[in-house]
C-alpha cells in the first residue's frame, strides 16, 4: 500500500488541529487552540463591540457584513498586543482581520477592547484619523494599570526632551520614527478631553477637526479652550499636577456601559510588556507649570509662552485622505504590531 496517502492524511490532520478551535459569534471568529478560551474570547469581543459603540457613538452598530477572523496566541511569557487590518474603499469599511496575543486576563480587559475601539472609529469615519485622536482613544479603554504606565512614561519623556508639539501632533496621520511619546501623550491628551465633556463629545470634536485641520477652531467650539497652545499649555498644567481628575466643563448624556468595558478596579498586577523604553529620572519635571508654563516643540520641552506653538494648525495641516493611499499604523506598542488601514482607489 502507498504510504503517500497516509502521511498527506495525517498532515492535513495536523495543519487542521494547529489551526485552532474556532468559535463564532455575528460579527467575529475566533481561532485559538483552546475550545473554552476561544468561547471566552469570542463573547467578550462582542460584548465589548456593543458597548464601546454605545460608550462612543451613544448607538449599537448593525452586523458587519461578514465577521472578523480573530487569530489568538495566549501565553503567559507572551506580551500583551494586537494587529488589527482593514480596508476602506469609497465610503466603505470592511475586510477585517486581528491577531492578538498576550496572558488571557491582558488579552480579555485590555488587548480586545483597545483592538475593537479601533474597528469601532473605522466603521464611524470610514476614513483613516489622526494617530493621536485614534491611538488615545483606543488607550483610554484599557486596563487602568496601562494607563498608568502611559501616565509614567509620559513624565519621562517630557523629562527627556521626547515630547511632541500639538500643532505637530495633530497634524500626524503617520507614526514617527520616535512613536512610544506619541502613545503616551495621545493617550494623556484624550483622557484630558473625555474627562471634560465624555466620550461622544470627544468622537464629534474628532469628526468636527477632520473637516478642515483647524484644530484651533474645533477646540474652542468644543471645549472653550481659545487654541492648540491653549490647550497645549492647560494639558500641561494638568500633568504637572498629576493627572488629578476632572468635573466635565459640559455635562451631557452618555450611555456609560457596565463595568466590564474597562477593569477600572481592578489593580492585579500585569506583566512587564516587551519593547517599553525606560529612561532614568534624573530630572524635575519639566511640566510644572507653577512658575510659568512649558510646552513642547519638535521634540524638546521649553519654558515658554502659548505664541510659541501655531494658533493655526493649516499652516502645517496633513494631506487629505486620498483614493489609493496606504497607511500603516502601530495599535499597541508591545511587540510592535501593525493596523494595517489600506484605502482603496475609487471610480
Amino acid at each position: 500500500m502507498d504510504a503517500r496517502p497516509l502521511r498527506l492524511a495525517l498532515l492535513a490532520a495536523l495543519l487542521l488541529i494547529s489551526s485552532g478551535a474556532g468559535y463564532r459569534t455575528a460579527n467575529f471568529v475566533i481561532n485559538t487552540p483552546n475550545p473554552q478560551l476561544a468561547e471566552q474570547f469570542g463573547k467578550a469581543a462582542e460584548k465589548y463591540r456593543g458597548e464601546l459603540a454605545v460608550a462612543w457613538l451613544g448607538r449599537e452598530m448593525p452586523d458587519w457584513s461578514s465577521p472578523c477572523p480573530v487569530t489568538v496566541h495566549v501565553g503567559q511569557n507572551l506580551g500583551a498586543g494586537g494587529e488589527t487590518s482593514f480596508v476602506f474603499d469609497r465610503g466603505e469599511v470592511f475586510g477585517w482581520r486581528m491577531t492578538v496575543q498576550g496572558p488571557a486576563d491582558r488579552i480579555v480587559d485590555s488587548v480586545l477592547p483597545h483592538e475593537i475601539t479601533h474597528m469601532v472609529f473605522a466603521s464611524h469615519f470610514r476614513r483613516p484619523l489622526p494617530r493621536w485622536a485614534d491611538e488615545g482613544a483606543a488607550s483610554s479603554v484599557e486596563h487602568q494599570s496601562e494607563k498608568e504606565k502611559h501616565q509614567r512614561m509620559l513624565q519621562k519623556f517630557l523629562r527627556s526632551g521626547r515630547g511632541i508639539a500639538f500643532n505637530r501632533m495633530f497634524a500626524m496621520t503617520e507614526y514617527p520614527r520616535d512613536v512610544m511619546p506619541l502613545y503616551a501623550q495621545g493617550y494623556t491628551v484624550a483622557e484630558f478631553l473625555i474627562q471634560q465633556g465624555g466620550r461622544r463629545k470627544y468622537v464629534n470634536y474628532v469628526a468636527d477637526g477632520l473637516r478642515d485641520n483647524h484644530w484651533s477652531r474645533a477646540t474652542k467650539e468644543h471645549y472653550g479652550i481659545e487654541n492648540l497652545g491653549a490647550l497645549q499649555n492647560s494639558w500641561l498644567a494638568w500633568v504637572g499636577q498629576g493627572f488629578p481628575s476632572m468635573e466635565p466643563v459640559a455635562p451631557q448624556t452618555e450611555a456609560v456601559p457596565p463595568t466590564t468595558l474597562v477593569a477600572a478596579g481592578d489593580r492585579r498586577p500585569r506583566p512587564e510588556p516587551n519593547l517599553i523604553f525606560r529612561i532614568e529620572d534624573k530630572e524635575p519635571p519639566a511640566a510644572t507649570t507653577a512658575g510659568g508654563s512649558s510646552i513642547i516643540r519638535d521634540s524638546s520641552v521649553v519654558p515658554t509662552g502659548a505664541a510659541e506653538i501655531a494658533a493655526d494648525p493649516r499652516q502645517v495641516r496633513a494631506a487629505p485622505s486620498r483614493p489609493g493611499r496606504t497607511q500603516v499604523t502601530h495599535p499597541q506598542q508591545f511587540q510592535q504590531p501593525r493596523q494595517r488601514v489600506i484605502q482603496l482607489g475609487g471610480g
